[in-house]
């Protein structure tokens, strides 16, 4: 079973650049404080690796 990571947005992506504003919808985080389930893949690793800034990412078991 995949790992997956709850990823949950605690900053604003407001006067941010549009390559930062685009991972945050393509990651499907609506509004601040949303939280998403995704599965542990190196894809989304990059996405969260370039907004780290922007969220709070934890490790969920199965």
């Amino acid at each position: 079973m995949p790992k997956k990571l709850r990823i949950t947005q605690i900053r604003s992506a407001i006067d941010r650049p549009d390559i930062q504003k685009r991972s945050v919808r393509a990651l499907g985080i609506r509004r601040l404080h949303h939280t998403v389930e995704k599965n542990d893949t190196p894809q989304i690793r990059g996405m969260i690796k370039k907004i780290e800034h922007l969220l709070k990412v934890t490790e969920v078991a199965g």
